[in-house]
């Protein structure tokens, strides 16, 4: 069933962000800090009426999709202090939504999409939004990686959920622009130099339209056995760019490190 909508509801825009460290909720300095409070002020006014995140620590063998009365909050990390523990963020879920992104989902293609009945919302989705839309009020369902598949792939998932922006969903990506490994050394002087490679040759590949070159990152990106050892972080990113249509541009929206190595880096992708 497709979901009610009218023109002025329709969304031309989808975002991937980089979630960061979730110690951000107890850091009151954390770089993505402000970024996220300000959201609404600077980056997107509209208030949509669902919101779909593709997280990078949702990971499965076939697409899969929440659908919840009320979201869970997921604290899929260990050893952090106890306060964070005892955050909630009980966004409202949308089993109607779920249903749609299974629907559209099957008519690409996509012949196994799962719908799971039980799971709320892990980190890459409630701590962002936590700050994003405080009030917890817009329905948000999350949707996972498959990480044993390509860019490509991905980036066609992304395309076959494009329509739902004309019914007012917004499609944000949640990842990181470098995931390196825990054990990769940190770099105290700046921004080690095989981190700021990568970056720079995402953001161009980005705001010159050239998603090919980001779907086959593997042929195309320098240092990217460094950035993204595991790609489930990086898969998101694909996702909103395919969401994006056929025609998009894109700009940064945010861009800050940690550590020298975890770039923050965050893009909008604007249909054109």
């Amino acid at each position: 069933m497709k979901m009610s909508g009218e023109d002025n509801s329709m969304i031309k825009e989808t975002f991937f962000i980089t979630h960061g460290n979730p110690i951000l909720t107890v850091e009151d300095t954390h770089p993505l800090r402000p970024f996220f409070e300000t959201w609404r002020e600077k980056i997107f006014t509209m208030k949509p009426k669902a919101i779909l995140v593709i997280s990078g620590h949702w990971e499965t063998d076939h697409p899969a999709v929440n659908a919840v009365h009320i979201n869970d909050t997921i604290y899929d990390f260990d050893d952090y202090p106890q306060a964070m523990y005892k955050l909630k963020y009980p966004a409202p879920g949308s089993p109607d939504l779920a249903s749609r992104v299974e629907e559209i989902m099957k008519k690409s293609g996509f012949d196994t999409v799962h719908i799971d009945k039980k799971r709320g919302l892990d980190h890459g989705a409630w701590v962002p939004l936590m700050y994003m839309y405080p009030e917890a009020d817009i329905p948000v369902c999350q949707l996972s990686v498959q990480p044993k598949l390509d860019g490509t792939y991905h980036y066609n998932l992304g395309r076959a959920l494009a329509p739902l922006r004309d019914e007012g969903v917004l499609i944000i990506g949640s990842g990181s622009a470098t995931h390196p490994l825990d054990e990769t050394p940190h770099y105290h002087g700046g921004v080690a130099p095989w981190a700021a490679d990568f970056d720079s040759w995402l953001d161009v590949a980005l705001t010159k339209g050239r998603f090919e070159e980001v779907n086959t990152y593997e042929t195309k990106a320098p240092n990217w056995e460094l950035a993204h050892p595991f790609p489930e972080h990086f898969y998101p990113l694909h996702v909103v760019v395919g969401a994006a249509g056929e025609k998009w541009k894109a700009e940064l929206i945010h861009t800050s490190w940690d550590h020298g190595t975890l770039c923050h880096g965050s893009y909008k992708f604007t249909s054109t």
